[in-house]
């Protein structure tokens, strides 16, 4: 998948998305071409595919290209839509929870990487 392969399906499923979801998402959903690796990345095996970022500029969410080549490479078109899709939904939900005041994500997301560490070998307090 290109990157200009990568706008395009990003942007068929955007516009698949009911709007109502972008509400307060002045800053839109941007396609990034680096690859972003986790601050709790050990070995340089942990990368993010996607943030929701909230900062002075406003809401966003960014989408990462180079690390979902990375993660999954030498996917079908059909497979890297699914997992574009997974991923917008996903910083889409963490809009949304963001607005309603909820972190269930957050905590979700936090368990993830909590996991990840176990299973590395670091123990969690």
């Amino acid at each position: 998948m290109t990157y200009e392969e990568c706008g395009a399906i990003l942007d068929e499923i955007a516009d698949s998305l009911p709007f109502e979801l972008y509400r307060e998402l002045n800053g839109g959903i941007v396609l990034r071409p680096e690859q972003r690796l986790h601050p709790y990345a050990v070995n340089n095996d942990l990368f993010i595919l996607g943030v929701y970022v909230r900062d002075n500029l406003g809401r966003s969410i960014k989408i990462y290209y180079g690390s979902i080549v990375r993660v999954f490479p030498n996917k079908t078109l059909d497979e890297y839509r699914e997992i574009l899709r997974k991923t917008l939904v996903h910083e889409v939900r963490h809009h949304n929870e963001f607005l309603a005041g909820a972190d269930d994500l957050v905590y979700y997301d936090d368990e993830q990487i909590s996991n990840y560490l176990k299973g590395k070998g670091y123990k969690i307090k």
